[in-house]
């Protein structure tokens, strides 16, 4: 999301906003002002709060959340009203460039508030949020957030307790401090701790740096991810040779290398064991 928004400011700042449309029934979860009221504003930066990107216009704002299947993207054509995929359209003024929410699948998850600039703080979406995973935050500040009696993978995926950590970047930082996703925050010892402070730091600064070198103006639907290991079960870890394994649950896939991360023990597959019951 990072990367988006630079590319995104970059390219809309000083821009003059034609029009907004929400053709997603569910989409926008605020109705004053109006999301008309953008019409003739100035976008004046593109910014994000977490994983969340926030178009600013003077003093409104829109609050996105693409949540698990929504794209942000800008488009040198504009969409049909009938794309069942269009969920928010912020139509930029003198020629056919368009700022498209996009959402694939049926569950219109996604959503967007139109508010003033002062309020995006105190929204609750924002407000709870917890610090900023990059650049990462000293290791005694790190040390509070994560010694939680939580299993890692899901406590680095709390955006309340540290903010801007996807699914997938989880698999690839523990797979690079070799810790389990199973493993609780507060059992991690000090040399632990430090090992998942650098793999923090490593991985999401290698990402950003990754895309600044191959990701262009136009962000495309699906960027080149530098992954070493996240939905690559039974495939060679790249470490050690083991064959990465993974635990399946109902909304993404968990990957892990069992030699180096769980003690050689292949964990249970959800799927597996929720059939066995």
């Amino acid at each position: 999301m990072e990367i988006t928004a630079r590319r995104l400011d970059r390219a809309l700042r000083g821009a003059e906003i034609e029009s907004a449309l929400a053709p997603g029934m569910v989409t926008m979860k605020t109705f004053d002002p109006p999301l008309d009221s953008l019409a003739g504003r100035t976008i004046t930066a593109v910014s994000r709060r977490g994983k969340m990107p926030v178009v600013e216009a003077g003093d409104l704002a829109v609050l996105i959340h693409l949540m698990s299947a929504g794209r942000l993207q800008l488009f040198d054509k504009r969409a049909s009203l009938r794309d069942k995929a269009s969920r928010l359209l912020i139509r930029i003024a003198g020629g056919e460039r368009e700022l498209r929410l996009r959402e694939f699948g049926t569950q219109q998850r996604a959503w967007a508030k139109l508010l003033p600039i002062e309020e995006i703080a105190n929204d609750e979406a924002v407000a709870t949020l917890g610090p900023e995973a990059y650049p990462v935050p000293p290791i005694d500040e790190l040390a509070e957030l994560v010694r939680q009696p939580r299993h890692l993978h899901p406590l680095l995926r709390d955006q309340r307790v540290i903010a801007g950590i996807g699914r997938t970047w989880v698999d690839e930082i523990l797979w690079t401090a070799m810790l389990s996703p199973f493993r609780q925050g507060d059992d991690l010892d000090d040399e632990e701790l430090e090992r998942l402070h650098d793999a923090i730091d490593e991985v999401l600064g290698g990402a950003l740096d990754h895309y600044e070198e191959v990701v262009g103006d136009s962000l495309p639907d699906k960027a080149p991810m530098p992954l070493k290991v996240h939905r690559k079960q039974g495939e060679p870890c790249p470490r050690c040779g083991t064959t990465l394994e993974a635990v399946h649950f109902k909304d993404y896939v968990m990957t892990y290398c069992p030699r180096e991360q769980t003690g050689g023990r292949v964990l249970k597959d959800r799927r597996l064991s929720r059939l066995l019951k």
